[in-house]
C-alpha cells in the first residue's frame, strides 16, 4: 500500500500552518514522550499531546494517537473516550491550541470519559468518528 506505513517518518511536515517535531530530533523526543508519566488523566492528556505535536508517521497520526490514547486511559484509569459524542469542530479546535494550554482538551475528553472498556460498539463507533475527524464521511445507515 505505502511503503512509509507503520515507519517513522523521516521528513519534515506540517498541517495548517504547525509544523511538527524536525524529523531530525523525532527518534529523540519519542523517546522523552514515553518517559512521561501516565498515572492520571490528565498526564496521559498531557503525554497525548506532546505525540501529537511529535507526529511520527507520514500519515495517519490522529486515527492512530486517539486508539493509543484509549490503550492507555484502559490500561491506566479502565476508561475510554467515547468519541462518538465530541464534536469534530470541538475536538480539532481544542487540539489545535492544546501544545500552548491542553485545558480545553482535556475538559473536552473528561466530560466524555467512559467505564464501559468492553463494549464494542463504544470502541468501532470510536474508531468511525476517527476517521470522520479526519475528514471521510460517515456511513448515513445505521447499522
Amino acid at each position: 500500500m505505502f511503503d512509509f506505513a507503520g515507519k517513522i517518518r523521516t521528513l519534515n511536515i506540517s498541517k495548517g500552518g504547525f509544523r511538527f517535531v524536525a524529523a531530525l530530533y523525532l527518534n529523540e523526543i519519542l523517546v522523552k514522550v514515553e518517559q512521561m508519566p501516565e498515572s492520571t488523566f490528565e498526564e496521559i492528556v498531557a503525554k497525548y499531546v506532546e505525540m501529537n505535536i511529535a507526529h511520527p508517521f507520514m500519515g495517519g497520526n490522529g486515527r492512530t494517537m486517539r486508539i493509543w490514547l484509549d490503550m492507555i486511559l484502559k490500561e491506566r484509569l479502565t476508561r475510554l473516550v467515547n468519541w462518538q459524542f465530541i464534536d469534530k469542530t470541538l475536538y480539532l479546535q481544542a487540539m489545535e491550541r492544546s501544545p500552548i494550554n491542553d485545558l480545553e482538551l482535556k475538559t473536552l475528553l473528561a466530560a466524555h470519559l467512559t467505564d464501559d472498556v468492553d463494549n464494542r460498539e463504544v470502541i468501532f463507533k470510536g474508531i468511525e468518528q476517527s476517521y470522520y475527524y479526519e475528514g471521510y464521511e460517515k456511513d448515513s445507515e445505521e447499522n
